[in-house]
């Protein structure tokens, strides 16, 4: 990749919600991508506390059946209507990726670090950003279309049960993606002079 390629993909990178359960590359190589992003992504420390599961196939779908049925606990059946639309959408698509930080990785780095020990929660969320960026990136170039989610704290519990994640994992955000279906909205920018400030 030359440094043009890497620009385009940053470019690229959208949030796509119209996307199918059509297969764009194999699990195989979705693994690879996913795993090189989590192997070489930085973090302070090289504390490398962000843990990362992939759901395809039922367990996607389960994911979002979770969802559906945890929101509707919650959301008056009379407005539950456009709720339940958005959560088929992204049941529709090929996968999810959850993003978790893992406590007691943060929590053995601050005892061996005290001079540090309130900054460490804050590096951690700073590295799991950067790690989304990386893979939601990575999969456009692969031909995915994906977007950033948060039913968190909401479904922590229940994913937790039924994909017996440690219970030291936190959940930070899900990403579903799939074959996109329809672009991306037109994006709009603040002025750049408002939001970046050089000096010489």
């Amino acid at each position: 990749m030359n440094k043009n390629d890497f620009y385009t993909a940053i470019e690229n990178r959208r949030s796509i919600y119209g996307i199918s359960s059509e297969a764009v590359v194999s699990n195989e190589r979705i693994q690879e991508v996913i795993n090189h992003a989590v192997k070489h992504t930085p973090s302070s420390f090289n504390s490398q506390t962000a843990r990362v599961v992939v759901l395809t196939g039922e367990s996607h779908t389960k994911l979002w059946n979770i969802t559906t049925e945890t929101l509707r606990k919650i959301v008056p059946a009379e407005n539950f209507g456009p709720t339940e639309d958005k959560m088929n959408a992204f049941g529709s698509g090929y996968g999810t990726v959850l993003f978790f930080e893992d406590n007691s990785a943060i929590e053995g780095l601050q005892k061996q670090f005290p001079l540090y020990a309130e900054n460490f929660p804050i590096w951690s969320l700073q590295s799991n950003g950067m790690l989304q960026h990386v893979i939601w990136t990575s999969l456009e170039v692969e031909g995915f279309g994906a977007s950033l989610q948060h039913y968190n704290p909401l479904i922590d519990d229940e994913v937790k049960k039924e994909w017996n994640i440690p219970s030291e994992w936190k959940l930070l955000a899900q990403m579903p993606f799939g074959k996109p279906t329809a672009p991306a909205g037109e994006k709009q920018f603040a002025p750049l002079e408002d939001r970046v400030k050089f000096y010489n």
